[in-house]
């Protein structure tokens, strides 16, 4: 579908971000991944003086098709249409085509480096922080996430290779990255579920 440049602009809001991906996403798993990474957008955003509202917005929708479309032939290529259906704009589609390796969409803004980086390592952070004692994220610190990675048994699902490049496609040291995530999701750690027992 080609995007249409005369559509109605679409409220860039995160209420209308929060009710699309409701919509299209029953899974409380999978609405707290997108809440993780929105909070680690909201933060980078932030800390690079970028507009943290419209960051979050790419946030909560990079996979919001993925729980009926869950396979790369449609993810997220099907959520992407139906937000040019919507009037989002290109930056946004964009952003959210190129954080999968395979879309074809080779990351460039800053955005696009940072949704890689934080989608991955949101959903790290949160596993990490959910085999602790406390099932919070307040208590955890880089180092001990550092040395879950080094566990190829733990999270087995999460490529280590796309951790590492999700923090040099934004130029920062590995470990850097990761306590900005942990910092960011402390943030919000309440609505993530990881306020634990603390």
């Amino acid at each position: 579908m080609i995007y249409d440049s005369e559509a109605m602009p679409v409220n860039l809001s995160r209420d209308a971000a929060w009710a699309l991906m409701t919509e299209y996403t029953a899974s409380e798993s999978l609405r707290k991944h997108m809440l993780a990474v929105e909070a680690s957008l909201r933060g980078y955003a932030r800390k690079w003086g970028e507009n943290e509202e419209e960051w979050a917005v790419v946030g909560l929708l990079h996979d919001f098709d993925y729980e009926r479309w869950p396979d790369a032939g449609n993810h997220p290529f099907r959520g992407v249409e139906i937000l040019k259906e919507k009037g989002y704009p290109e930056w946004v589609t964009r952003a959210i085509l190129s954080h999968a390796d395979y879309s074809g969409v080779a990351r460039e803004s800053k955005l696009e480096k940072a949704l890689y980086a934080c989608d991955e390592m949101s959903g790290f952070v949160t596993a990490a922080a959910l085999v602790r004692p406390s099932k919070s994220v307040l208590d955890r610190e880089a180092p001990s996430v550092m040395k879950r990675m080094k566990d190829k048994a733990f999270a087995r699902a999460v490529s280590r290779d796309d951790l590492r490049k999700g923090a040099e496609e934004i130029a920062l040291p590995l470990e850097e990255h990761v306590a900005n995530v942990i910092t960011f999701m402390r943030e919000r750690a309440d609505v993530l579920g990881l306020k634990g027992t603390l």
